[in-house]
Parts: C-alpha cells; structure tokens; sequence
C-alpha cells in the first residue's frame, strides 16, 4: 500500500473528526463524504467499504432494532407519563425532583441509546420546569450526565460500549457480571455531586404541584404488548448468548422491531412506512460511513504504526496502560464523538497488544474462536468507561449532548459551551478519578 494512500487516509479521518467536533456540517455529511472520498481516490473499492460496514453488522442491527421498538410506542404517550410522574412524585422539593429525573432516566438509558431516550425525555423537561417555576437548564444538564453515565450499566446502553464489546466477544451477561457495576458506581457519583453542582434546585422548595395535568395513556392494548416485547427483548439479552444455539442481541432486537410493528399494524396505530421513516436514518448512515474511514486507516497500515508507538510508551504494563487509557480516551471523547473515537481505538489497541508481544495476531483474527487472555481484558473496559464518561466533560462529548442542547435552544435558553463546562469538567473529573480508583481495586 503507498505511501500517499496511508497519508490520505489519515488526513480524511483528521478532517473528518475535525468538521463533527467544530459542527460546520451535520456529522453524518461529515462521515459519508469521507467514506466516499476514500473510495473515489481508489483507497478503498467499493466492495471493500461495503465489507467495513458489514463486519459491524451487529452495531447496525442492534440500534435499527431498538429504534424501531422506541417509535412504535411513542403515540402511548408513555414517556410523556412517566415525565410528569417524575415532577409529582417530587412534591415540592428540589432534591427529590433531581433525584427523580436520575430514578427515571437510568433505568431507561441501561437498554436503550443515550441520545435516544435524551430525544424522548428532554423535550418535557422545559415546559413541566417552566409550570414549577425552576431554570429547565440544569434539569436537561443532569438528564445527559445520567443518560450518558447509566450507559455503562449494560452491553446495550451505550453505542460505544457495545461497539468495544463486540470487538471482545462479551456476552450481555459478561458484561453484567464484569462492568455493571462500574457504571453503578459512576450514577452514584452524580447522586453524590447534587447537592454541590445543583445546589440550587436541590435547596428549592417548588410551587404547588397539585394542579399538574397527568398525561393519559393512549392505546393501552398497545402498551401493553409493547411491554411484553420489551421484556421479552431483555430476557433475551440475557440468556440469548447461553442457549444451545446462541442468538445474539442484535438478533434479539430486529425480532422486536419485527414484532411492534406487527403490533402497531394490527392495531391499525401506524402505518409501516411512518414508522419506518421516523427512524434516525441519519445516525445509521454516520455509523457505516465511520466504519468505512476507520477501515481505510486499518488498510493502509496507519493504525498498525501507531499501535508501535503505543507498545513503546507503555511496554507490557497492563496494569498502567488501563489507567492511562481511561484518563486519555475520557479526555478525548470529551472533545471528539465517543464513537469514531472507539471505533478508531479498537484496532489500535489490538494491534498494540500484538506488538508488544502480549498476544497472538491469531486471537484478533476474524471469526477467531480464541479466547482473550484474561490479563489483557482491563484495557478495553478502561476504553469503555472513558469513552462513556468523557462524554459528560463538555457540550460536543455525546451526541446525547447536542440533543438536549438543541431541545434548550426551542426553548428559549441557550446552552453555552462555556455553561456546560462549569457543571461538565467537574462532574467527569469526579467519574474518571473514582472509575480508575475501581479499575485499579476491581482488576488487578
């Protein structure tokens, strides 16, 4: 491979990276037109993008699934009810109302995306603080702290996570047993930091909530197989990987998409075609078109040369090169999308691995049926919790991030990068330095 084709490549990701973290353009413009470049100066064929973006299939299949499952039941007006609850169940404290919106939002963003439940929830906030007489920016500020954070309490929560995992071979239940309770810990930190980043809201005593309308729930025959498929769905995540013939979540999640729209049509709530075209196209495209750039990088050998730099800085030091990690990929995706940046890491830390002696190019081979040496593991759940986390540090860190900033912005308040530093830099600071105290105890 030449020379130019590797510096090409680099520069393409460089700028591609560039233009998403500035935002001249939509991301997914950003992403496609790189992908695209690649192929038209004959670094990539177009087959050979294609296989990028199929080698990532279960990415793809296990976001399509879940958006499919969340869109057929918002005319339930479910999420809309459960806001509300969150302000009553409050009953004119401020502390309880900042712990609500956390209660809420956990549970909800540990199996579906971030920016997923942010676009559900956020556009709700605004109006119920506006009735109570609160600051709604703080709220929508907390919503993405928990949103991004609890992403770590599953395999499926955060794309990130499930983009690390997968390049592990991690089951949902491995992950459960091994990482969940990291992303515990890192909730807790936000509960713990209420009262001094909020204290605010935490010390307020809010007007009279009596008269607050409680949003009914539509299509009740809906919601309640709806329900059923949903918890059908994360049985499955479960125990679908430790059946005698393993079905994989993104398995899992297109059989409930197929389902809600199943039900959705026999209850004549929505058209196919509605449903389908509410899904966030977007996203999916920006997924692939990465794939294909980080592809171009792996191709061209570029990756291959920084992991040599990576063996020299760290030697063979697990140990170190966990807590390094966690610090430097948290500090990056504060600044840089988590997902191009995991996507970007995964083959540099693999080929880090190979170089510097402490596995064999075998283990990473694909459809290899080796397993993972045990010792090696820490590195990439420290790349899953700084990736995760880093979000949290500034308003460009998560997609979820921009959501709820342009939710704001509808509103009538802008948030400013410098506004969400003030509550973004400690609240990550906080989470990193406890997350590495607990990889340091936990995995070594």
């Amino acid at each position: 491979m030449g020379q130019w084709q590797a510096i090409a490549s680099l520069v393409i990701f460089v700028m591609v990276i560039g233009v998403i973290t500035l935002e001249w353009v939509h991301l997914t413009i950003a992403a496609l037109l790189g992908a695209l470049t690649l192929v038209v100066l004959n670094i990539l064929t177009l087959e050979q993008a294609i296989g990028y973006i199929a080698n990532s299939h279960t990415t793809l299949g296990l976001f399509f699934g879940v958006m499919v499952m969340v869109r057929t039941l918002q005319p339930t007006r479910v999420f809309e009810y459960l806001a509300t609850q969150m302000v009553r169940m409050a009953q004119g404290r401020g502390d309880r109302l900042l712990l609500g919106i956390v209660a809420i939002t956990t549970p909800i963003c540990a199996v579906l995306p971030n920016a997923t439940t942010v676009m559900l929830l956020a556009p709700l906030i605004p109006p119920l603080a506006n009735e109570i007489g609160v600051d709604f920016v703080p709220l929508l500020i907390l919503m993405v702290f928990v949103a991004n954070s609890s992403g770590l309490l599953t395999l499926v929560g955060d794309p990130a996570t499930f983009i690390v995992g997968s390049s592990i071979n991690m089951t949902f239940m491995d992950y459960l047993k091994t990482l969940s309770f990291g992303g515990a810990i890192a909730v807790l930190v936000i509960v713990a930091m209420l009262p001094f980043l909020f204290k605010k809201i935490w010390r307020t005593r809010l007007a009279s909530l009596d008269d607050l309308p409680l949003p009914t729930l539509d299509h009740p025959e809906v919601l309640w197989f709806g329900s059923i498929i949903f918890l059908f769905v994360l049985v499955f995540f479960v125990v679908g990987e430790m059946l005698p013939v393993p079905v994989s979540p993104a398995t899992i999640a297109l059989l409930g998409a197929v389902l809600c729209l199943l039900v959705a049509q026999l209850n004549r709530l929505d058209s196919v075609n509605h449903i389908l075209r509410d899904v966030d196209w977007s996203t999916l495209l920006f997924f692939m078109s990465i794939f294909v750039v980080i592809g171009a990088l792996q191709k061209t050998g570029v990756i291959s040369s920084a992991s040599g730099l990576l063996a020299v800085l760290l030697g063979g030091n697990i140990m170190l090169g966990t807590i390094v990690l966690l610090f430097t990929i948290g500090l990056l995706s504060s600044v840089v999308p988590n997902i191009p940046l995991v996507v970007a890491m995964v083959p540099l830390l693999k080929e880090y691995l190979v170089t510097a002696g402490l596995v064999g190019a075998e283990v990473f081979a694909p459809n290899s049926t080796s397993p993972i040496p045990a010792a090696v593991l820490p590195l990439f759940y420290a790349m899953m919790y700084g990736a995760t986390l880093g979000g949290n540090g500034t308003l460009v860190g998560a997609s979820a991030n921009i959501v709820a900033a342009g939710i704001s912005e509808q509103h009538g308040q802008v948030i400013s990068f410098r506004r969400f530093l003030e509550y973004g830099l400690p609240m990550m600071g906080m989470q990193l330095v406890v997350l590495a105290l607990y990889s340091r105890i936990a995995f070594f």
